[in-house]
Order: C-alpha cells, then sequence, then structure tokens
C-alpha cells in the first residue's frame, strides 16, 4: 500500500469522516519529545501536546516500554476480573492524594459522568430524592456528553440536543455571594476547574476556592475538582487543587495520565468511596491493561522534582511571552497558559504560528499553550520566537 500524500489524507478525511472539527492544515507522520514531522517532512514544535494528554511529549521511550511489553502481555481483559496494572495506578494515586478509592472510565466527560452519578446518589440517600442539583460555573467545561455539556456553564453548548439534563445551576466564577445564595438543602455537589481551560484559561481566585471548599463542608455538599486537564502535573503539582489549600471529596481525572492512550477516571474521598456499589456504574474499557501499565510510568516519573520543573519551566515561559510588547497578559498556571494580545485575533496569530513550525491552540479570544511537561527550555525558546514572531508579523 502506498503512503499517503497529505492531500490524500485531507481528501479521504472529508469523503470518510463526519465534520466535527475544524482541522489545522497539518498531517502529522510521528514526532518524538515535543517535535513532530508532517507526512509532507515538515518539523514542528508542539505547544499543544493532543490538548494535554501528550504529557511526556511524543513516544517517550519508557511510556512506551511500559505500554509494549504490557501489550504482549495481556491487551483487555474485562472489569469482572483483577489486574495488576490497574490496581497498581489506584494505589499510586490514592497515595498521592490522601483519598480513597479510585473509579477508571476512558474519558474526561466519562470520569465527570461519574462525578456527577454519585453525587446524585449521594444527595438522594443523605437529604432525599429531590437533593440533586449541582453547582456548576459560568463559563466552565466538563465534557459532551449529555450530562456534562449540560453542567457547561457556556450558552454555546447548550443548542440543537434539547432537551437538556434538568439539574444543574450556574454561579458566576470568584462571585461568593452569589454561590453562598444558590447553597440550598437541594444542592448536592459543586463543581469546578481550578483553572477553566476551555473557557479561556481563567484561574479561580484562591479565596473563591476556599470559600467553596468550607461551604460544602458546612452544608454536606459534595465539593467535586474537575481536574480533566489542570491534573497529572500540568500545573506544577500532581493536581491543581493543591495549589489552593483544599481537599475535594471527588477529583476527576483523564487526558495527562494516558501518556496518549484513552483513560479517565475520579478519585473518591472518604464521604463518596463507598457511595457507587455493583450495578450502579460501569465500564467495558475503563481502566484497560495497556493505558494503566503507562499511567503507572508515568506517575513514578511525576516527583516532587519533575513538579518543580514544571512549575520553573512554567514561570520561564511565561516571562518570556511577557518580552513582546504586544503581549497584553498572560493567565493560566504551570505549563497551562493562556495569552492575550493586541490587535490580532488568536486564531489568527494561531494559523500563522503553524506556518512557522509551531504548533498552538486557541481558548475563546486567547492563545492556549500546553506544551509537553518535559519540553527543554532551548525548545521553549524557539517555540516562544516562532509565536512572537506570529504575533508581530
Amino acid at each position: 500500500m502506498k503512503n499517503l500524500t497529505k492531500s490524500d489524507i485531507q481528501e479521504m478525511d472529508k469523503e470518510y469522516i463526519v465534520g466535527t472539527y475544524n482541522r489545522f492544515d497539518l498531517a502529522i507522520d510521528h514526532g518524538k519529545g515535543a517535535r513532530c514531522v508532517s507526512v509532507d517532512g515538515k518539523e514542528y514544535i508542539d505547544f499543544t501536546s493532543g490538548i494535554g494528554v501528550n504529557c511526556l511529549g511524543y513516544c517517550d521511550e519508557g511510556w512506551v516500554d511500559a505500554v509494549t511489553n504490557q501489550i504482549g502481555k495481556l491487551q483487555h481483559c474485562s472489569n469482572l476480573f483483577y489486574s495488576e496494572p490497574q490496581v497498581r495506578t489506584a494505589s499510586m494515586l490514592v497515595e498521592r492524594t490522601g483519598m480513597n478509592k479510585v473509579f477508571f472510565s476512558n474519558s474526561g466527560a466519562e470520569a465527570n459522568e461519574a462525578a456527577i452519578k454519585t453525587a446524585r446518589k449521594y444527595g438522594t440517600q443523605n437529604k432525599g430524592e429531590n437533593c440533586n442539583k449541582i453547582i456548576t460555573l459560568v463559563n466552565s467545561f466538563h465534557g459532551r456528553t449529555m450530562a456534562t455539556i449540560t453542567a457547561t456553564g457556556q450558552d454555546k453548548y447548550h443548542r440543537y440536543f434539547t432537551p437538556f439534563l434538568d439539574g444543574f445551576i450556574y454561579c458566576p466564577a470568584n462571585d461568593i455571594e452569589t454561590l453562598e445564595s444558590l447553597i440550598s438543602d437541594q444542592v448536592c455537589a459543586v463543581m469546578l476547574e481550578m483553572v477553566q481551560g476551555e473557557g479561556g484559561v481563567l484561574n479561580l481566585d484562591g479565596e473563591f476556592v476556599q470559600a467553596v471548599a468550607k461551604l460544602c463542608a458546612d452544608n454536606d455538599v459534595l465539593f467535586i475538582a474537575d481536574e480533566v486537564q489542570t491534573g497529572i502535573g500540568r500545573t506544577g503539582k500532581l493536581f491543581a487543587y493543591e495549589h489552593f489549600d483544599v481537599k475535594p471529596d471527588i477529583v476527576s481525572f483523564a487526558k495527562g495520565i494516558g501518556g496518549g492512550l484513552p483513560i479517565g477516571g475520579a478519585i473518591f474521598g472518604e464521604k463518596t468511596c463507598n457511595v457507587l456499589q455493583p450495578g450502579d456504574h460501569g465500564t467495558t474499557y475503563g481502566g484497560n491493561p495497556v493505558a494503566t501499565a503507562g499511567a503507572v510510568y508515568i506517575l513514578e516519573r511525576m516527583d516532587e522534582e519533575f513538579l518543580e520543573a514544571v512549575r520553573n519551566k512554567g514561570d520561564y515561559l511565561r516571562n518570556a511571552l511577557l518580552q513582546c510588547n504586544k503581549v497584553k497578559s498572560v493567565s493560566g498556571m504551570g505549563l497551562m497558559l493562556g495569552v492575550e494580545v493586541e490587535d490580532k485575533e488568536a486564531s489568527d496569530v494561531v494559523n500563522e504560528a503553524l506556518s512557522r513550525g509551531l504548533m498552538a491552540l486557541t481558548a475563546k479570544d486567547k492563545i492556549r499553550l500546553l506544551p509537553p511537561l518535559t519540553i527543554t527550555k532551548e525548545e521553549i525558546d524557539e517555540g516562544v520566537a516562532i509565536l512572537i514572531e506570529a504575533i508581530e508579523a
């Protein structure tokens, strides 16, 4: 079979794949670390990590060995049976967070579905059948399933697919007074992202996050941290909530823990770890042996020295970006940054950067940067130079 050219791939994509993505003009062939090469031989620096998935970059040797060894032993088994990589991953997450138990899924949306179902069962069992409402934040993003798209606090997602799931209330981010007014005996949980990723890489205020944690504790309302994009080292801590000196009742995760393979899940604290019982929830592929073998390797890599390096590289990248006069602000934490620029649309800058050899993303009106956590400062310098050229072009 002949190798496909970029135009071959694009034409076949248009003919055979449902058009749910506005794809960039790049067909990737292979990669290593923070760099990849297109099918037509052009090299790119990747500041996207597959939207935060390839936390160790492309084809990290240790990760490749871990998944390759596992796939040669056992590629899949039903969750009706036990497997070693799954329990190893769960034990590492529990030990690192001080929480109690883990449920594995395949994606971030599924992880948040598990959190939503758990919260509603908890509320029903402890406060009655009307305790099923969940407060989320305006401008949030929690997924694209019917439940998680309804939980998402953005009007643009609430079209076409009616009727949406009932039972979600939206609170403006960082508005403690409004949040207090929304707490009632019908509310079972508050769910939020520590940094609103799809919403524009917007940091929550520390005072607000701590107020959420206290309100939840005082009213027996579950505190759910959606760490799908912020978790697994992305902000320089294993989970972003650690920056705020709080402890959620449920933490959802995905993206980075897979290193490129589909895996997600939810970590449950003492109040929630035994809520779900056999028959309440499940998954065919969640906790797959190959995906969890890779997750074990990733979690082993993320010791304090690794996380400190992420924080340092995040500061380095932020300071480098702020040297450009047309950069108005840089939001986010660690290696999850949003760049606001003057006199140009973020999408135009990203497309121009791509033509010059840098992959970047957008989030609302910002350029969104999610480079591999293993990126070097030399690669940061090279990528920033291209981005500044694109901004000033």
